[in-house]
């Protein structure tokens, strides 16, 4: 079977190849926005405290943090403090949820990086879910999932009503998306915001983002452990075909800071500082390479896609 043929074969079932340039996606956020900035690894409050310090002092508009440490890594008490500084400054507060393969007793997930985000076992499920319902509790309209079955069961609380209608589902990247298949396959289970593998060329981004309609999540630079890239230059290109991007900023040459906590809070606090750096270098680059695609319109109430707590 010849090139052609398998090009067929996968536009069959929705999912052409994209030979040469992408094509642009018109789509949005529900704000207009074609991109959003999300940091990554801000580990509690007292992080949030020190990336919206940041924000302000460099105005960097920040949408999104996520944290990967879960939910049972915080107490309610820093919870709550998380919910508060989000809801106020209308960013989304992202909690990861639930035990995973990489901190268990097995010996899979130490050695296979794909397996580091499953939940071994209807415990560790269950688990997870307890995670989801507490967080949600306290506030948090976001939480970043890292298995397949427990997205599948989020996904039918919230068709069911035990988690909110307007809950967040974004995918971990842990989760292998590395095709547009997978892709639609996780929106079906209830994800609203994807995590792309870390190291997908433009043009296979853009075919995932043809294939969805959540929200796509694109590391600009990737934290070593999950390869390493510093993609500032293709920003303009991710903007232009795979908005709705979330463009997010880890940091090179930094140690892995989870599970975070006290012991780390100074290097975690720096960490987050300096991702809001990285964003503003980012945004710059996009200012100076491609204006037409770096405005963004103002913030005018709380668009209907961006998890802000509630509280």
């Amino acid at each position: 079977m010849h090139h052609t043929a398998l090009s067929a074969l996968a536009g069959r079932f929705g999912h052409p190849v994209i030979d040469g340039a992408p094509p642009e996606s018109t789509a949005t956020f529900a704000d207009g926005s074609r991109f959003r900035v999300e940091i990554p690894s801000c580990e509690g409050p007292d992080v949030f405290a020190a990336v919206l310090e940041e924000a302000a002092a460099r105005d960097v508009r920040i949408d999104r943090v996520s944290q990967g440490s879960g939910v049972m890594m915080l107490t309610d008490a820093e919870i709550r403090r998380m919910a508060a500084l989000g809801a106020q400054a209308r960013v989304e507060v992202n909690l990861f949820i639930g035990p995973r393969g990489a901190w268990d007793i097995g010996g899979q997930a130490k050695i296979t990086a794909a397996a580091g985000g499953a939940a071994r076992g209807n415990a560790t499920v269950s688990a997870c879910v307890n995670e989801a319902l507490r967080a949600v509790d306290l506030g948090v309209r976001s939480l970043l999932v890292g298995d397949v079955g427990v997205l599948d069961v989020l996904g039918r609380m919230k068709a069911d009503g035990t988690l909110p209608a307007d809950l967040v589902l974004k995918t971990s990247v842990l989760m292998p998306l590395a095709n547009a298949p997978t892709g639609a396959l996780y929106q079906r289970l209830g994800a609203t915001s994807l995590n792309v593998s870390t190291d997908l060329p433009v043009r296979d981004i853009a075919e995932i983002r043809a294939a969805t309609t959540a929200a796509v999540d694109v590391y600009v630079e990737v934290p070593d452990d999950q390869g390493g890239a510093v993609r500032f230059y293709d920003v303009p290109a991710l903007v232009r075909s795979a908005a709705p991007v979330h463009l997010k900023l880890g940091v090179r040459n930094a140690p892995n800071i989870y599970p975070s906590g006290r012991h780390l809070a100074a290097l975690a606090a720096d960490l987050g500082r300096e991702r809001v750096r990285r964003a503003e270098l980012v945004l710059g680059l996009l200012a100076d390479l491609a204006p037409e695609l770096a405005g963004r319109p103002a913030q005018d109430g709380v668009p209907d896609d961006l998890g802000v707590p509630r509280v």
